[in-house]
């Protein structure tokens, strides 16, 4: 049985949570914050690779992001992928935020937008 392990890729899982992070305009600030992070260097280190959250912070930022534990963490697995790198997840979060400008502009009356 020659069946490869499945091992996490701690900096493409950083990346991930970086991507998240900008997507969602949350600052390191507010992660360091939110998790109540003596310093930021440790989200800085996961960024880069060089370690993991732990499986509470995983949880915490999973909630905080509004998705599952697994769509933070990118590995090995021949069928997984990061979410947040799909094409269609780029094209869905490109309408969602349009739709919060239009919403701001109070272009937006129910779940309608107001043809100017």
């Amino acid at each position: 049985m020659n069946r490869k392990f499945p091992r996490i890729d701690m900096y493409k899982t950083g990346q991930n949570i970086k991507r998240l992070m900008q997507r969602k305009g949350v600052t390191v600030r507010d992660i360091q914050e939110y998790l109540e992070l003596a310093a930021p260097q440790s989200i800085y280190h996961w960024f880069a690779g060089r370690c993991l959250p732990t499986v509470d912070n995983l949880y915490a930022l999973s909630e905080l992001f509004s998705v599952p534990m697994d769509t933070l963490v990118c590995g090995n697995r021949e069928k997984a992928f990061c979410f947040y790198n799909s094409p269609i997840y780029q094209r869905i979060f490109m309408y969602y935020k349009k739709y919060l400008e239009y919403m701001e502009a109070g272009k937006v009356k129910g779940n309608f937008a107001v043809q100017p």
